[in-house]
């Protein structure tokens, strides 16, 4: 799956989409704890009591934030699961789908990174969950390759998921929009170096 990668959906004009992308923004820019209602709100063109019709607390909007757009690369990463690709180039169009929107929506990774922590821990078990049965889902074709003979088998597919997708969560921490690479070309490098190591049989 390759071509410009779907937008979230709280890129809307509603008073909902202008209120998430505001906050994204902002949190993205200043941190969560820096940002107040108020910045948000003004951001946005709407009032408190609009931004609290959709959310209850700046908690709420947090969560929202990295869900939306979790749910959104979930989607696309199930759909190019049970596709019928050969499994190391459903692998390798899954590692590039998830570099890619993660670079279109840099902010959302961006609070990720530096704010998922702060959710109450009700908000953060629920993300935790949901990023575990992504990840739970590729280790589930990494470890279906090794079983037929088509990866190598001495390598802990949960190493694979870890590895690759460790280094995908620290985009927001390096990626640059202005820099010498497009989101899908990098995600074509790291998937490149998880379909190479799974392929190769050197090992040290």
């Amino acid at each position: 799956m390759t071509g410009t990668p779907a937008a979230a959906d709280h890129t809307d004009g509603s008073v909902r989409g202008r209120v998430l992308r505001a906050a994204t923004t902002l949190f993205a820019q200043k941190g969560f704890e820096n940002t107040s209602v108020r910045e948000i709100v003004d951001t946005a063109g709407v009032t408190k009591g609009g931004l609290y019709h959709y959310f209850g607390s700046k908690d709420d909007l947090l969560h929202e934030i990295y869900t939306t757009m979790l749910r959104m690369q979930t989607r696309r990463m199930e759909t190019i699961a049970a596709s019928d690709l050969p499994l190391p180039h459903r692998l390798h169009a899954i590692v590039v789908d998830v570099v890619a929107t993660s670079v279109s929506h840099l902010d959302e990774a961006v609070v990720f990174f530096q704010s998922m922590h702060l959710l109450e821990p009700a908000k953060l078990a629920k993300v935790r969950a949901e990023r575990r049965h992504y990840h739970e889902q590729v280790r589930a074709l990494v470890e279906q390759g090794q079983r037929a003979g088509t990866f190598r088998a001495d390598v802990p597919a949960d190493l694979v998921v870890s590895h690759t997708f460790g280094a995908v969560h620290r985009l927001g921490l390096w990626y640059r929009k202005d820099g010498p690479l497009t989101g899908e070309q990098v995600g074509h490098h790291y998937a490149n170096l998880m379909i190479a190591g799974l392929l190769g049989d050197f090992a040290l």
